[in-house]
């Protein structure tokens, strides 16, 4: 007799929170639902408006995000969008190639006073509120792994990185952010 196995997603990381210090967070944020989606040429208007329709999201512009009911979208790229914490939508397939991500990807929060200093050591965007706000995003490296960062609040950020360079962020992050802390 055949054996059958079902295949559940699970974090790369153990979920909660990692360390604390000089009252800045590192997290492991809990899995969601992840999927790319990216509009066909030509159909980025009625795409547009099926998000709309179906999630309740505007079509974010590059570097920007959109919220509502919980449910995220996040420029991914040039014609890619990634939506976060629900499941697509049939009727996106209708202009949209979407493909489900949900566990390619490890998600890490870093919040509090020094996440900006931290950050500021291992990517080269420019983070500060005036130049990055809340609800800013973009695709860039952090140290040398490819990652997304968006910023969710003043004081924190979303980083997401490939599941197989998980553990390689939080070593990263954690010693970073002793290092940032230990200073006078």
């Amino acid at each position: 007799m055949a054996e059958t196995f079902t295949l559940t997603a699970q974090n790369a990381l153990p979920q909660g929170d990692v360390m604390t210090l000089g009252e800045t967070g590192i997290r492991v944020a809990p899995m969601a639902r992840l999927t790319t989606l990216m509009p066909g040429r030509g159909d980025q208007d009625i795409f547009a408006r099926a998000l709309r329709r179906h999630h309740g999201l505007g079509l974010p512009q590059a570097g920007q995000s959109t919220t509502a009911d919980g449910v995220e979208c996040l420029w991914f790229g040039q014609g890619q969008y990634l939506l976060i914490g629900a499941e697509a939508n049939v009727n996106l397939l209708k202009s949209a190639a979407l493909t489900d991500q949900s566990d390619a990807w490890s998600t890490v929060l870093i919040e509090g006073p020094l996440a900006r200093d931290v950050l500021a050591r291992l990517t080269p965007l420019d983070l500060r509120a005036a130049t990055f706000a809340e609800g800013a995003t973009a695709r860039t490296e952090i140290r040398h792994m490819m990652a997304s960062i968006t910023r969710v609040s003043d004081s924190g950020f979303r980083l997401m990185v490939f599941r197989s360079m998980a553990q390689t962020l939080l070593h990263e992050l954690k010693e970073t952010l002793e290092m940032v802390a230990a200073r006078p």
